[in-house]
């Protein structure tokens, strides 16, 4: 068999293959739409969206993938066709931080796929309301970035807030200059997110010293911005550069090869446990000399790991702070449930944000 010969037969083999694929995938979606039937048959109805079913079967499809494609990859096939699948039943509709194009959209995708229905919002506290109104399923906020710290603005509104964490997105980010204009001398004014400009602080004043920087609401506004501004730049995702005109100049300019931003996808009830959970709360405790202490105690009496702590104030009083915690487990989990009744009784406030599972690496 000469080379034309088995190529022609690899390719009939390929063919036969994407045939078998699209037979299991509608097959997959027809038994979707009929569990969906069968949930409003027994009068349930509304959102058919399970976290922690969807983590479930991301996790096993993790664990049993033979190669050669890479876990990321086929996660990432596999959340697109329950995306897809998920849509049938009924399209979630996702309010995040926008306009189009920025990376909360991404973490959206991300989480969610391309089944949902997008609700660009001009900034964080509409993403709450919306979600708290019903006018959305699900919001998707930004919570922290490796090199910047927390957003203060997501973990404030989590006090006043009765949504709880339904998952969390850990999303690289990579952040590229995109303009116009075609070099960095016709550039006198830099667009980004706040957190944007912070991430590329050594590259602006390495490269464009004397630009003004701008401050905006959103990457993907200042990607329009940009657009429409003469001599002016964004800082943005090549998704935004892309969507609203721009040459990318200058990729990857954020400080520091790792930097990654996690996002909280808020919804009404938290999901049951997976066996792979992460909670989320925040407490506070009168001033007091081992105040903070007292209220840690119980997870080191318990073995429970924090993954992170951060004090905002509380602006009840003048220096009083509260702290949030995210700690590994579920609040369901025996042990957690313990710490959490033991940590109740000593804290002035204690309420539990969510228990989510964990984001995969």
């Amino acid at each position: 068999m000469n080379e034309s010969e088995r190529l022609e037969a690899v390719r009939a083999q390929i063919d036969a293959l994407d045939d078998q694929m699209l037979k299991l995938v509608n097959e997959r979606a027809a038994a979707a739409r009929e569990v969906a039937r069968i949930k409003r048959e027994a009068g349930e109805g509304g959102d058919f969206y399970r976290p922690a079913r969807e983590a479930a079967v991301l996790r096993r499809i993790r664990e049993v993938n033979p190669g050669p494609l890479p876990e990321e990859d086929v996660v990432r096939l596999f959340r697109e066709i329950m995306s897809a699948c998920l849509a049938l039943q009924q399209p979630l509709g996702v309010a995040f931080l926008g306009p189009e194009g920025t990376f909360t959209q991404e973490a959206a995708v991300k989480h969610f796929g391309h089944g949902m229905k997008t609700m660009p919002m001009d900034g964080i506290d509409a993403v709450f309301r919306e979600v708290e109104a019903g006018n959305a399923d699900y919001g998707v906020v930004p919570v922290e970035n490796s090199s910047e710290g927390v957003v203060s603005h997501t973990l404030d509104r989590f006090l006043s807030s009765p949504l709880k964490i339904v998952g969390e997105v850990e999303l690289p980010v990579r952040q590229n200059l995109g303009s116009r204009e075609t070099s960095l001398e016709n550039i006198d004014r830099v667009f980004s997110h706040q957190q944007g400009i912070a991430q590329c602080r050594v590259w602006l004043d390495s490269n464009l010293p004397r630009a003004e920087q701008v401050a905006v609401s959103s990457t993907a506004e200042a990607a329009r911005l940009a657009a429409q501004t003469p001599r002016a730049a964004a800082i943005a995702s090549n998704a935004a550069a892309e969507r609203y005109g721009l040459d990318v100049l200058y990729p990857n300019i954020q400080d520091g090869a790792v930097n990654t931003t996690r996002f909280l996808v808020l919804g009404e009830n938290s999901p049951p446990p997976t066996g792979e959970d992460k909670t989320s709360i925040v407490f506070s405790r009168t001033n007091q000399p081992g105040g903070l202490a007292g209220l840690l105690a119980p997870f080191a009496r318990y073995g429970l790991n924090m993954s992170r702590i951060e004090s905002r104030p509380s602006r009840q009083g003048m220096w009083e702070y509260v702290f949030f915690v995210d700690v590994l487990g579920h609040a369901e989990d025996p042990t957690v449930k313990r710490a959490l009744d033991e940590i109740q009784q000593l804290a002035s406030l204690l309420k539990i944000l969510g228990s989510y599972p964990r984001a995969a690496h």
